[in-house]
């Protein structure tokens, strides 16, 4: 609210305040809050393995488990898909790493 109020007795509107001031300081914590959910969803199990009956609407993990059978387990199948599933996290994580250390550490004081 400071922030804000400070920005206007300099001139800004309130949506040029919004705009200069404070969205430059909420990004990265929106960012890093994009990207644990993205993680969240990305590797959601339970959910999907109980209530999907349809093959064609299953997420990885739950292709994953179908590795494991009764009879064994195809660990070369699993491997690689394990790689191939953890790539994209991987990738999206590299592209925003500054940002979500910036979010984790952000205080109130733009410098």
């Amino acid at each position: 609210m400071d922030l804000e109020e400070a920005a206007m007795v300099d001139g800004a509107s309130r949506l040029g305040a919004f705009m200069r001031i404070l969205l430059p300081l909420v990004l990265p914590g929106l960012i890093t809050t994009g990207v644990f959910s993205f993680i969240t969803a990305w590797n959601d199990f339970l959910y999907v393995n109980v209530i999907m009956q349809q093959n064609y609407h299953q997420t990885l993990p739950v292709w994953l488990f179908s590795f494991s059978t009764n009879t064994g387990t195809d660990y070369g199948g699993l491997m690689a898909g394990c790689t191939i599933m953890s790539l994209p996290v991987v990738v999206f994580f590299l592209l925003v790493q500054r940002r979500i250390v910036t979010g984790l550490t952000a205080g109130a004081v733009k410098g």
